[in-house]
């Protein structure tokens, strides 16, 4: 399997990213880039590496993201992609804070902790929909590694689109969130017109 073996604060460093949207605390030491301006091209390929470090994304998984996003009748394409990518199972379980990071949710994932609607899931990509119950299966819910994890994700904030039982390590997915609704600062329209050359 291809992994991203980056540094992430110097990958948040190169992307101008604060590594608060990775759930990561740590303040990137920000070295100002003096003098040298991005081309209109630089910016659309800066945008789209953004996402897809952001969400954790290859480029064939996330070309193929933008493809199911063009075909899709309702929005934008930019908004949803983005949606696309906000309802992937590992960024749900990051958002419900079942994991302090969005690479610790996916390998949760993989360890086949996560129950969707009562059946064991175990790919990250899952699309999850309106509706949709998520929760850490029973046998693993007493484990130090969820009270660690709730410790420092306790007070994290959960989005409206999406409901959270701390206790129960559980949650629901109430609607599909509206592009407003997610808070990641990816430019989505250079994104669209980097694919449309």
């Amino acid at each position: 399997m291809a992994r991203d073996m980056t540094p992430v604060l110097k990958r948040c460093r190169s992307l101008d990213l604060d590594p608060v949207y990775l759930g990561i605390d740590k303040k990137s030491k920000r070295n100002a880039r003096t003098g040298k301006k991005l081309s209109e091209y630089g910016q659309q390929l800066r945008e789209k590496q953004k996402a897809k470090f952001i969400y954790g994304v290859l480029e064939k998984p996330f070309r193929n993201y933008f493809a199911k996003a063009q075909k899709l009748k309702y929005g934008t394409t930019g908004d949803n992609l983005m949606i696309l990518l906000e309802l992937r199972l590992d960024n749900i379980l990051f958002r419900l804070g079942f994991a302090r990071t969005r690479k610790e949710a996916r390998q949760i994932v993989d360890h086949k902790h996560v129950l969707v609607n009562g059946k064991c899931v175990n790919i990250p990509s899952y699309q999850v929909k309106a509706g949709d119950v998520i929760e850490i299966k029973e046998k693993f819910k007493g484990a130090q590694r969820y009270k660690d994890i709730l410790e420092v994700t306790g007070a994290r904030l959960v989005p409206a689109w999406l409901e959270a039982n701390q206790e129960a390590l559980s949650g629901t997915v109430k609607e599909i969130p509206s592009r407003a609704e997610i808070d990641v600062p990816v430019n989505d329209v250079l994104i669209v017109e980097l694919y449309s050359k």
